[in-house]
């Protein structure tokens, strides 16, 4: 007997009792033809028993058909009897790859919402769109310093920045001013000498117009920071203090002020301040001028070159601690310099990278790390 493929979805009792009838068999003679128990048969036959692998090899043998025939026939039946869905699954499926939900509702930005319509209704007003297929096509940013594609933000990355933005956009701050940003650098960089001055930097950013917020950074994004605008005259600066040492954070800070000096265009930035940092052949032109502006105002370029070319390579903690103490910044910032200098092994001087997220939180609108704000 040739392969079949049923026209209509029968179960395949129904094939089987064909057989039988063409052999003049019983149910009885099947059962000890195949060796099972007369009450498989019969259910089988009723199709209230799937057919298993090993009752289709049976089922080949005995009647001389290919067991994959009796198995498609299985898995046809099956799928028959599975209600119809409406939609569901793939509406889910297409809201889980557009955003990273299980990461929001753990962090609190949309609430667990067991029917698809509502999941979807807490997506799309986090992202402030009317369908899913415009959340992929939100434009939250002009350029990407990060790890991966400069070409492509992935779902976490666009979750993270629409929540730094929507925090964003609640904070009041003074008007921001253009000419006053180098007096706010002037004032922030007395900040750097020593690791607790850093939770006095949320205050100093909002005085002068800038808003400040910390999110911590979603699985997989490797995000440290972002400058947006929330509008034309309201630029903010978003850390994710991902890396929790105090060179990390000034650098960061500097960095994604730069963007704002530069009236770069909402920026997101990762990898800018630690392992893993990518040369600078591979920065566009706006990153090394954002990453030139933390460098040089965080220790000038004359003052690192000299000290390099009179210690080289002979680093030791006492000669940081002194040349820090000179220019008036923490030693933990001239290790970072070094660091990204590839003067020094980033296992080396760990112990002056000191750790200031805990100090940062305590002033500054956080999201993360147990503060879940309810009010954006």
């Amino acid at each position: 007997m040739s392969n079949r493929i049923p026209a209509e979805v029968f179960p395949p009792g129904e094939f089987i009792r064909d057989e039988l009838e063409a052999r003049g068999w019983t149910q009885a003679d099947l059962a000890e033809v195949l060796g099972r128990p007369a009450k498989t048969i019969s259910e089988i036959l009723l199709g209230k028993k799937a057919i298993t692998p090993e009752t289709a090899k049976g089922l080949g043998e005995a009647f001389g058909v290919d067991p994959q025939f009796w198995m498609n026939l299985e898995g046809a039946y099956r799928l028959s009897q599975v209600k119809e869905e409406t939609g569901e699954v793939s509406r889910r499926a297409k809201l889980y790859e557009t955003a990273p939900v299980k990461d929001m509702i753990r962090r609190h930005w949309i609430r667990e919402a067991i029917s698809i319509d509502d999941l979807e209704k807490e997506v799309l007003e986090f992202y402030g769109v009317r369908t899913v297929d415009e959340i992929a096509s939100l434009s939250l940013m002009a350029a990407a310093r990060k790890s991966t594609s400069y070409d492509v933000t992935t779902p976490p990355q666009q979750a993270w920045l629409c929540r730094a933005a929507r925090m964003a956009s609640a904070l009041k701050v003074s008007s921001y001013r253009r000419d006053r940003f180098d007096q706010l650098i002037g004032e922030l960089l007395r900040f750097t000498t020593s690791e607790q001055e850093a939770r006095r930097v949320p205050r100093l950013l909002a005085e002068f117009g800038i808003r400040f917020i910390v999110i911590e950074h979603l699985p997989r994004t490797r995000i440290d920071g972002a400058a947006l605008w929330v509008d034309r005259d309201s630029p903010v600066v978003a850390l994710s203090l991902r890396l929790d040492r105090i060179d990390s954070f000034w650098f960061t800070l500097l960095h994604e002020l730069g963007h704002i000096y530069h009236n770069h265009a909402q920026m997101i930035d990762s990898d800018i301040a630690g392992e893993g940092m990518s040369g600078a052949g591979d920065l566009s032109e706006d990153e090394a001028m954002a990453n030139e502006f933390a460098r040089d105002h965080l220790v000038p370029k004359h003052e690192i070159e000299s000290f390099i070319a009179r210690v080289r390579p002979l680093y030791s903690r006492t000669r940081i601690n002194q040349f820090a103490n000179r220019i008036r910044v923490h030693p933990g910032i001239i290790v970072g310099q070094l660091q990204r200098r590839d003067e020094i092994k980033y296992s080396q001087g760990r112990d002056m990278l000191v750790k200031v997220r805990d100090l940062v939180i305590q002033s500054a609108v956080t999201d993360g790390w147990g503060h879940y704000p309810s009010d954006f």
